[in-house]
């Protein structure tokens, strides 16, 4: 695959399990996070979508486009390794929905990144939660779910607790 087709394929997946993510957990009354904000192209398809929770967005610092900036009451800025157990104190165990998009372009980085959030995140999530990620997660009791049928495998991925 070209790095287009790789870009593409990153694309239609995480659409597809947000879309996904968003409609099991329509019924949950918990907060969702959004772990990295970027240009805020998912931020802005969430707010679309979800109705009746508060999204509160993790970033270093708002970088994002006029259309896909968050309330400054929702943004909490910092490394998501001291603001994840920050937020736990605060919200405990009741996120209904989690999105991470925070890898970049080094695979291995990525993974160990990865290795070091997994248990940060794992307890903010409500049961019956959803946690949508570009990258592969490492958890003790979040459940892999199977991907809906538009999404790429390897993509995207999903957890449930």
């Amino acid at each position: 695959m070209t790095r287009l087709d790789l870009f593409i394929a990153r694309m239609v997946s995480q659409r597809a399990c947000l879309d996904h993510a968003i409609a099991l957990t329509a019924d949950m009354t918990g907060p969702v996070f959004e772990l990295g904000l970027g240009n805020g192209r998912t931020y802005h398809h969430m707010m679309a979508h979800i109705t009746g929770r508060d999204v509160y967005v993790f970033e270093r610092a708002i970088a994002s486009h006029p259309d896909s900036t968050p309330p400054e009451d929702r943004v909490i800025l910092g490394d998501v390794r001291e603001t994840l157990p920050a937020t736990v104190a605060r919200f405990g165990a009741g996120a209904s929905l989690i999105h991470a998009d925070l890898g970049g372009h080094d695979a291995e980085k990525n993974v160990r990144f990865a290795r070091e959030v997994s248990p940060l995140i794992e307890p903010l999530l409500a049961p019956g939660g959803l946690m949508v990620s570009s990258d592969r997660m490492f958890f003790d009791t979040l459940v892999e779910q199977d991907l809906p049928t538009d999404a790429i495998e390897g993509r995207c991925f999903i957890y449930k607790r």
